[in-house]
């Protein structure tokens, strides 16, 4: 049988490897504005690992978002350890992204899906983020009432339609539950856990509609350690920012494709699932 000659094709995966993406000096997150939708960051905690680690990081910014009406100031506290944990991974693998803190927890310790929702608009009308981070999932009975699916979906096709990446956790029982937006799959980047023996590695497994898999523990906080969805998805939003930063004019579709094809390359060959 005669071997066919390499196609274009061969010839563009051929380059699009780790090696010539995870080693480039310039793919840091520089120029890249990331917002953690979560339960706030302590800045100062961060701030200070950093610094004690040699490395610079941008100022971080925020707010506190409510159900309804402006935002409140962002002081530089969190409302729980969640969301420092979750920045914490995202400024690990990139560290000169610009960070923003969506605080949707607030003193009240709860969140309404619409308080989600305006933090979405903010993040993408105001601080003009590139990548959205939701570590946090709406169970799907509350999600019972169709103007309010209705509502988060819409925000989320805005934010694709705009070329913003979100990430958005599964449920850390998937796939027995289902969990939002997670499973509003097409528009954003649905991430499970597993375990992998490089922060930088994930993987391509579609499960309902879940689809990709990254390393699931984090690297500070009481509860880092313990695998999870919530720290899985910081993993690839980290990286996604490190590709942007090479190419910030990437569509969201061509980010998805490209972390397909770094996993098809045979980088990511080593994962386990992680525990329940």
């Amino acid at each position: 049988m005669t071997e066919m000659a390499p196609t274009v094709f061969d010839e563009i995966f051929a380059r699009l490897t780790p090696n010539s993406i995870f080693q480039d000096a310039r793919a840091t997150g520089e120029g890249i504005a990331v917002a953690v939708i979560d339960s706030g960051v302590e800045r100062a905690v961060l701030e200070t690992k950093f610094r004690d680690a040699g490395t610079s990081i941008q100022l971080i910014e925020g707010a506190v978002f409510r159900p309804t009406g402006p935002p409140l100031e962002y002081t530089g506290h969190q409302s729980s350890p969640h969301g420092t944990t979750v920045a914490d991974i995202v400024l690990t693998l990139a560290p000169r992204v610009k960070l923003y803190s969506a605080d949707v927890f607030g003193p009240t310790g709860s969140c309404e899906v619409e308080t989600v929702i305006a933090a979405l608009h903010h993040a993408i009308d105001v601080w003009k983020v590139k990548v959205i981070n939701l570590s946090l999932g709406v169970p799907e009975h509350k999600l019972q009432q169709l103007p309010r699916r209705q509502q988060l979906q819409r925000a989320i096709e805005e934010a694709y339609f705009r070329d913003v990446l979100v990430f958005a956790a599964a449920h850390n029982e998937h796939p027995l539950t289902r969990s939002y937006p997670a499973a509003f799959a097409p528009p954003l980047i649905s991430v499970d856990k597993g375990l992998f023996d490089d922060p930088l590695r994930f993987a391509y497994k579609l499960s309902e509609q879940v689809e990709f898999q990254a390393h699931s523990r984090g690297y500070l906080g009481p509860f880092a350690r313990e695998p999870a969805t919530s720290w899985a998805t910081p993993h690839l939003a980290g990286i996604a920012a490190r590709i942007l930063s090479l190419k910030p004019d990437l569509k969201p579709f061509e980010i998805k494709t490209i972390l397909y094809w770094l996993f098809r390359s045979g980088w990511n060959g080593h994962a386990t699932a992680a525990p329940v």
